[in-house]
């Protein structure tokens, strides 16, 4: 019988994710995920596979977890067009701007590798697109309760407010200040999401 793995899979991904996350991929070595997970060589590829395997894990594992935030995050506020201006505003959220300076680690896993590897292009791409039909599916809503304009197509103002969103991701990456950063996702929201409840 096999012997029960003494190690929480979860655990070790989130190590390895965070690792990938503040290095990126190639600036990751071996011994810096034998460090960060406590495991040996031999048992973290045999748990996981080789390098590349170890950071797609880590990756979908990022993207399932954003989009059940997101998910959660846009279905809890009272009204949908608030939760639609806390998305442009989330890249900002740590006033320490640590976070802004990280960026998203689908972003940053783009930039790096998607010329390279087709399989973290196409995960990009589905990644984008899910995010695209949860924001989608929260502005219809938006427009269902009277705050935003009747006419307008929910995916493409969604596409455009992700845009949006990971534009101000990458311009708090070149370590622009926060308070430019919050003035910038107010004047995006403006735009975008206008206040229509008077109307």
């Amino acid at each position: 019988m096999a012997r029960p793995r003494a190690f929480d899979e979860k655990q070790v991904l989130n190590a390895v994710r965070e690792q990938f996350w503040d290095a990126g991929y190639a600036a990751t070595s071996l011994q810096d995920l034998m460090r960060v997970s406590g495991l040996g060589k031999g048992s973290l590829y045999a748990a996981f596979g080789d390098k590349r395997q170890l950071f797609l894990r880590a990756l979908h594992s990022y993207t399932d977890d954003s989009h059940g935030y997101l998910r959660k995050a846009l279905a809890e506020a009272p009204r949908a067009v608030d939760a639609l201006r806390m998305l442009l505003e989330a890249p900002i959220d740590d006033p320490t701007g640590a976070g802004t300076r990280r960026g998203c680690l689908m972003a940053n896993s783009t930039c790096e590798l998607g010329k390279a590897d087709p399989e973290v292009l196409a995960h990009a791409h589905r990644t984008y697109e899910t995010s695209t039909t949860l924001i989608g599916d929260c502005v219809a809503r938006a427009q269902r309760e009277g705050d935003l304009p009747a006419g307008a197509d929910p995916i493409a103002l969604a596409r455009a407010l992700l845009a949006a969103q990971q534009g101000i991701v990458f311009m708090g990456r070149t370590g622009l200040d926060t308070a430019t950063l919050t003035a910038t996702a107010r004047s995006l929201s403006a735009q975008l999401l206008p206040d229509h409840s008077g109307d």
